[in-house]
C-alpha cells in the first residue's frame, strides 16, 4: 500500500509496453467477435470497446479507428491462412484445412460472408487482399496435380463454396444430414467427401 504523501511510482517502460500489448489483444479479440456477428458496416466502436472493457478512444490510439482495427484483423487472418496454405501439401490436405478451420472457429468464414454481403449492398469494406491469388492453383496445374483444362478462377470459387458451406449454412446441414455441422459424424463424412472431390481434379486420361 502506498504511504500517504509518497509520490506514485511511474510504471517502468516494460510495464507500459505490456499494458499496451494487452490492450491491443483484448481490442482485437472483441473486434473479431463484433465484426463476425455484424459485419464491418454493422459493427460499432463503442460496442467493441465495451466488449473489451476499455475506453473507445483507445481504438483510435492503437489502430487509428474502426478501419484500422478491421485491417489488422484481416492481416492476422492472412498470416493464419498462410500456415496451412502450403504449395508443397496435397491439394486435398489444403482444402480440408480450410474446412476444419471454419468448423473449429466460424468467425473467419463469417467475416468473409459479411464482406460479400456488404459488397452486394454497395457498401465499402476495407480489404487487405483486393485480388485473389490464383498462382497456387496454376502451379498445381503445371505440376500435373490438377487438370490444366479446369478454369482456375472457377475452381477457386467452387473450392471456397464447398469448404465454407457447412459454416455458412449450418441449418441446411442439419436438414440434410440430420446432425449439426459441429457433430463429429458430419465432420468425418464431409471431410471424406471433400478429399474425394479434390482428388478427382487430376488430369483426365
Amino acid at each position: 500500500m502506498r504511504e500517504p504523501g509518497k509520490p506514485r511510482r511511474s510504471p517502468a517502460p516494460e510495464e507500459r509496453q505490456a499494458d499496451a500489448d494487452r490492450t491491443r489483444r483484448v481490442l482485437l479479440a472483441a473486434a473479431y467477435e463484433e465484426f463476425a456477428e455484424k459485419g464491418y458496416a454493422g459493427a460499432r466502436v463503442h460496442e467493441i470497446a465495451a466488449r473489451a472493457n476499455v475506453n473507445k478512444q483507445l481504438i483510435n490510439y492503437y489502430f487509428g479507428g474502426k478501419e484500422g482495427l478491421y485491417r489488422t484483423l484481416q492481416s492476422q487472418w492472412l498470416k493464419h491462412e498462410a500456415t496451412f496454405h502450403d504449395p508443397d501439401r496435397p491439394a486435398a490436405d489444403v482444402a480440408t484445412s480450410y474446412l476444419h478451420d471454419g468448423l473449429d472457429d466460424p468467425r473467419g468464414t463469417r467475416l468473409m460472408v459479411w464482406r460479400g454481403l456488404s459488397y452486394a449492398a454497395g457498401q465499402e469494406t476495407p480489404d487487405e487482399e483486393p485480388e485473389q491469388d490464383l498462382s497456387g492453383i496454376t502451379q498445381r496445374q503445371q505440376s500435373g496435380e490438377i487438370d490444366p483444362d479446369i478454369d482456375p478462377a472457377c475452381l477457386l470459387l467452387a473450392l471456397i463454396a464447398m469448404t465454407s458451406a457447412p459454416t455458412v449454412m449450418p441449418d441446411l446441414v442439419k436438414k440434410t444430414f440430420g446432425v449439426e455441422a459441429t457433430d463429429p459424424v458430419f465432420r468425418e463424412r464431409y471431410t471424406a467427401f471433400v478429399r474425394d472431390m479434390v482428388a478427382r481434379l487430376g488430369p483426365r486420361s
